[in-house]
């Protein structure tokens, strides 16, 4: 395919270079895999790979799946040195969560080179090399690289092996175990196959939930509104490292009896008491489009740029709270949530078309 020859020689023309990986806020492990195959390709051409993301790694396979592969991640702080990179590539997202990073970025003169991703076009941002596939997994379209030879595999290699199995693992999570896979990915999983570690594999994918997951997957199950098929629930508020129950939540949501979609949101929390509206969504109803949903649903941002979007059956949106942030007192948060959560109910409702009244939705 004419696209993975001309990343070849993309790469050779940035030989010796350092660039930084930006992963989307509490990267998946789709993410995380690609990332780790795109430094491990790299270093074919001297390319120096630092992968950097904003929230928190706190699902209990994302853990096993850095600490067992060894996978070297750092935090994005607002006082790294950014001028030591000559350019950033992004993926598995394209900005829409990042978007104080890429201005940090522009203010330090830093080019962004790539940009690779398996979800819809956002627009967010433009890159010398751009690869958007429709595909259920940008773990898939990093197989596609590696079978084309960009980095020779070898059985048994340490390396290789962790490589192959992070990607099986990224490609597992978001195809939902091969249900909205299609053809790319079960190609992409058989060439994996041949140097991936399935004890390994299993080790990081059998990882029982945790306490604070299954609280917020209760408070989701006690204050979802069903109406036309579609589950809402609001869970109040969070701390940045159970961000990951949401999707968890969604998941759990969207099996019940006459749902097809699901829609879980709270209000997260980090240690500087910011606050952002997060929310996921997640579909069993094939012809159902998340990433139209979610920007019909959510708009834009005053600078144009959209609070989310989506790709086949799964979704996301992530809207700063800003003027409302922070909290004096519970009688004053308990009333903010009470506001985000009619209004997000209320969007929703009017997008499916029920005319209900959110307040008193139960």
């Amino acid at each position: 395919m004419p696209t993975k020859l001309k990343l070849a020689d993309f790469l050779e023309r940035h030989r010796g270079e350092r660039h930084l990986v930006l992963l989307h806020d509490y990267p998946d492990p789709d993410a995380i895999s690609s990332a780790f195959a795109h430094k491990l390709i790299s270093a074919k051409y001297d390319i120096q790979v630092d992968i950097t993301y904003t929230g928190k790694i706190s699902h209990g396979q994302n853990v096993a799946l850095v600490k067992l592969l060894g996978i070297d991640m750092v935090p994005f702080r607002s006082d790294m040195d950014l001028k030591q990179y000559q350019g950033a590539v992004i993926i598995d997202h394209q900005g829409n969560t990042i978007i104080d990073i890429l201005e940090a970025l522009k203010a330090a003169g830093v080019p962004i080179l790539m940009l690779i991703d398996h979800h819809e076009p956002q627009d967010v941002v433009r890159a010398e090399f751009t690869d958007i596939q429709k595909t259920g997994s940008t773990a898939t379209i990093y197989a596609h690289y590696l079978k084309q030879g960009l980095r020779e595999m070898q059985k048994g290699a340490k390396d290789d092996v962790a490589l192959a199995t992070a990607l099986m693992h990224g490609i597992l999570t978001d195809t939902g175990n091969f249900i909205s896979a299609d053809a790319d990915d079960f190609h992409s999983a058989a060439f994996l196959s041949q140097y991936s570690d399935p004890i390994l594999l299993g080790q990081i994918m059998n990882q029982s939930r945790s306490k604070q997951v299954m609280d917020v997957i209760q408070r989701a199950l006690e204050n979802r509104t069903v109406v036309e098929n579609h589950s809402i629930a609001g869970i109040g508020y969070l701390r940045s490292e159970d961000r990951d129950a949401i999707p968890q939540a969604a998941d759990f949501l969207v099996n019940e009896d006459n749902v097809h979609t699901a829609i879980v949101n709270g209000i997260v929390r980090d240690d500087g008491q910011s606050e952002v509206l997060s929310g996921s969504l997640r579909t069993s109803k094939l012809i159902f489009d998340p990433d139209e949903f979610i920007k019909e649903v959510f708009g834009v941002s005053a600078d144009g740029r959209y609070y989310g979007g989506g790709k086949s059956m799964a979704g996301g949106f992530s809207i700063p709270i800003q003027f409302l942030n922070g909290e004096p007192n519970e009688e004053f948060a308990a009333l903010k949530w009470r506001l985000f959560d009619t209004q997000v109910k209320s969007k929703i409702f009017n997008r499916i078309g029920v005319k209900r009244n959110p307040i008193e939705s139960k």
